[in-house]
This record gives structure tokens, sequence and C-alpha cells, in this order.
């Protein structure tokens, strides 16, 4: 189990660690499978084996794992892990936050909450090429700005010349 728990470690950017009290397995099934849609997996841990985990991976804090706990693992995006269980403790009395890990720093409930608040991936990347791209589409915009005001010039004098001759 240990050998297991550490290749999932190894494997994850981000580890959120819930208390949970009277689980039903329906339960935890609905937020295993939100999980599962957020590309991460949630497991229920022995807390000492967990412990001997985080050791071989080079996590010194261990205060988290106290009680009953269950661990979501986010192989491909930790942030909207953090929103499936920061948006499953608000509505519900079973689980609560208890922390959690982005590689060997540990997380508070208030910055997994926070982490939660973040936009998904794909609209971030898209802010960012937005971001890259403005400068560029801004300097083509002024490069082709004189040749459209030249050709406003002319298509204006043609009228003109065209509006007494047609007199």
């Amino acid at each position: 189990m240990v050998a297991q728990y550490v290749e999932w470690l190894r494997q994850s950017q981000g580890v959120f660690v819930l208390n949970y009290n009277k689980m039903t397995m329906k339960d935890i099934d609905t937020l295993r499978a939100k999980a599962r849609e957020a590309g991460a997996e949630l497991h229920v841990v022995k807390n000492t084996l967990m412990k001997l985990a985080l050791e071989e991976v080079g996590i010194q804090d261990k205060s988290v794992f106290d009680g009953a706990s269950l661990v979501g693992f986010a192989f491909s995006d930790a942030p909207a892990l953090a929103k499936v269980l920061s948006d499953a403790t608000a509505k519900s009395e079973i689980f609560a936050i208890k922390g959690g890990y982005l590689g060997a720093q540990a997380l508070s409930v208030e910055q997994v909450k926070a982490l939660a608040e973040l936009p998904p991936l794909p609209v971030m990347r898209a802010t960012l090429l937005g971001t890259i791209s403005a400068p560029a589409s801004k300097l083509v915009r002024t490069l082709a700005e004189p040749a459209r005001g030249l050709a406003a010039v002319i298509k204006a004098y043609s009228e003109k010349s065209a509006a007494p001759a047609a007199a």
C-alpha cells in the first residue's frame, strides 16, 4: 500500500486531504465521479501508511493526517480537483477540507479554497494567449493605419473630382 501511495504522490500535481463523518458509499461514489471528471482520483487512506509514503517522497508536514482521511490525487489539473472538493464541502456536512500539498509544499484550508477559485486551465491559457498576442495585433493596426488614411484621402479626392464633372 505504501508503494502505491508513493506512486500516486509522485504522479500528482496536487494532493488534497478531506475529513469525513457519517459517510455513505453513495456520497463518496458521487464525489469520486466528480473527481474523475477533473482528471483525479479519491481514496480512503490509512493515516500511518500515508505518513510513511509522504516521508518517502520528502514531505515533512503530515499534520493533516489525523482522524478519517479521504485523499484526492490531482493527476492533471490541481485547481479543478480543488474546486470539486471545495464545492462538495460547501454543500455538505459529511466532508471538510483539512489541507493539501502542491509538490512538497503544504497548503492550508484557505490556500486550497483560493486554489479552487482559479479559473480552469483552458481559460488561463486563452487569457495568456490573448495577452501575448495583443501587442502584435496592435503593431499590425499601427502599421496599417497610414495606408488606410492615404486610401481614404485618395477616395475622397476621387469623389470630389467626380462630383463637379457630373454637375
